[in-house]
């Protein structure tokens, strides 16, 4: 079977209307299940994600979640979990969080991501917080830090489209395939805004993982390019 790494996932549980969630240990036994080798996560309470990064180093890598309006604390955070527990970026979620991509209250921790050099993963597809056309002004204030629009669009096909369109001429803005779907917009994906550029998802607990693979398995691409999406690219992009 396919090497995999999971280039955006949850450990925690998400109550509400979601009402879904996997323990560090029943992520792991489910990563197993499905021969995913890593998976890159994040949540809410970033203390959930440093257990996880701590119980079980190399099948789990941290993202912090960043609350703009956090100020200072976001980016002392940031900084925390980079330097003690080897955090690998930043996780932004406009949506959750209520506000826009574009919004000056992003502009400390994206100064952070670019002196660190941290790749941003930024939660796209829902007004009006979380428009592919907001990410995409933030990755041009803001050229030299790495932006994966997270589920590159996620439900719209307007959206989707959107994504793909606006990535094209941003070498700093990478798509990854969770919860998207149209499985030929990973292929055109692939073909006009880069080869290395599109990662494989789950947003498991939100999601399936077996759904989730078929999506991109079926998608139309040579074995060679699976390879890439599923595990190559996301393996270069945070120096696995």
């Amino acid at each position: 079977m396919m090497k995999k790494i999971d280039a955006h996932a949850h450990v925690g549980y998400f109550g509400g209307w979601a009402d879904v969630g996997y323990t560090d240990d029943q992520m792991v036994a489910e990563m197993d299940r499905y021969d995913i080798e890593t998976s890159v996560v994040s949540y809410m309470d970033n203390a959930v994600v440093e257990k996880a990064v701590q119980r079980f180093p190399g099948r789990f890598v941290g993202l912090t979640w960043a609350n703009p309006y956090d100020g200072d604390k976001a980016v002392e955070a940031v900084v925390r979990d980079v330097r003690e527990y080897g955090f690998k970026g930043i996780k932004l979620h406009p949506l959750l969080n209520a506000f826009t991509a574009n919004d000056a209250v992003v502009h400390p921790l994206m100064e952070t991501a670019a002196q660190m050099d941290l790749p941003v993963f930024i939660h796209s597809g829902h007004p009006p917080f979380s428009l592919p056309h907001s990410i995409i002004q933030l990755a041009d204030d803001f050229p030299n830090v790495r932006i994966v629009m997270v589920h590159m669009g996620h439900g719209n096909g307007i959206y989707i489209q959107a994504a793909i369109d606006l990535s094209k001429k941003r070498d700093n803005v990478f798509l990854e395939t969770s919860g998207m779907p149209m499985h030929t917009k990973i292929r055109e994906a692939y073909n006009t805004v880069g080869s290395d550029r599109v990662f494989w998802g789950s947003d498991a607990p939100f999601h399936h993982y077996r759904v989730e693979m078929l999506r991109t398995e079926v998608c139309g691409l040579p074995e060679s390019a699976l390879e890439k999406i599923f595990y190559g690219n996301i393996k270069t992009f945070l120096s696995l």
